[in-house]
């Protein structure tokens, strides 16, 4: 899609998906009331971290889908005070689900990416502590819902590393109404509610962004808690899986994931089951 298409279908699906964000005043209202000086909880690096080495804001590389600008935050976690000059890198999927620089990717596992850096980058933190990505909305891949890898250094030390995630109505909105996101050969089935991560390292979902809308983009915020003192021990979920029917290779699709018995109610904050 390109990019003067890109805004008019974003136009359209933002006048369709505004029931499923807040206004720009309750998303400001949220942010400003979260608990924001307590500790951003650890997640697994994944399989797919890399450092390409490229500080830069502008981390799409040309690839199609919904522009999305990511506000990170970092403060010292306790005393609230931002920390300026740390180093925030993030990493995620594109529309389909792959990752560059690796190999073994898409739904077959047949996609090589190596050598490509899209959707990686770094910044440093500024006086107030803030650093913006201007990226694409996540895709999914089987296993795991929508996220966002970031990684916090302080004098070379990993500080944080985590996983933050978008809410599940507009994910499932875009993926149903955007066709860089479509074509698919499976359904997705590990949302939110149901994602491993989620379960294990953030059920108080302190690592949810605020999203909200702008004229031509969706803008996703997170505040950032860390402890200076720290260094994270959250290491990789292993090597990327190889392609199925390798010996060793990935289990099949919804091995492990907890069933949705109500997937609307599951989507939508507050709908209660059966509606």
């Amino acid at each position: 899609m390109g990019k003067s298409t890109r805004r008019g279908f974003l136009g359209i699906i933002s006048a369709s998906a505004a029931g499923l964000l807040p206004t720009r005043a309750q998303a400001a209202g949220a942010a400003a009331d979260e608990p924001a000086c307590i500790l951003t909880p650890q997640a697994e690096e994944g399989p797919f971290y890399a450092d390409p080495k490229l500080v830069r804001s502008d981390i799409t590389e040309d690839k199609p889908g919904v522009p999305l600008r990511l506000r990170l935050r970092v403060i010292e976690a306790g005393p609230c005070t931002a920390i300026p000059g740390a180093r925030v890198d993030i990493w995620h999927c594109d529309a389909k689900g792959l990752y560059s620089a690796f190999p073994g990717q898409s739904d077959a596992h047949n996609v090589d990416e190596t050598g490509k850096s899209f959707l990686r980058g770094t910044q440093m933190t500024d006086v107030a502590g803030w650093v913006t990505f201007n990226t694409l909305y996540p895709g999914w891949y089987d296993g795991r819902t929508t996220h966002i890898h970031f990684k916090v250094f302080l004098d070379q030390r990993t500080v944080l590393t985590g996983q933050t995630f978008l809410p599940d109505a507009l994910n499932e909105f875009i993926y149903a109404n955007v066709p860089d996101y479509g074509g698919r050969a499976r359904q997705r089935t590990v949302i939110n509610a149901n994602d491993h991560v989620i379960e294990r390292a953030d059920p108080e979902h302190r690592a949810f962004c605020a999203v909200k809308e702008e004229r031509d983009r969706y803008v996703a915020t997170l505040t950032l808690g860390v402890d200076r003192r720290a260094e994270t021990t959250v290491g990789r979920a292993g090597p990327p899986p190889p392609p199925p029917g390798v010996r060793g290779g990935p289990p099949p699709a919804g091995m492990f994931e907890r069933p949705i018995k109500d997937r609307l109610a599951a989507l939508v904050p507050g709908l209660k089951p059966g509606r």
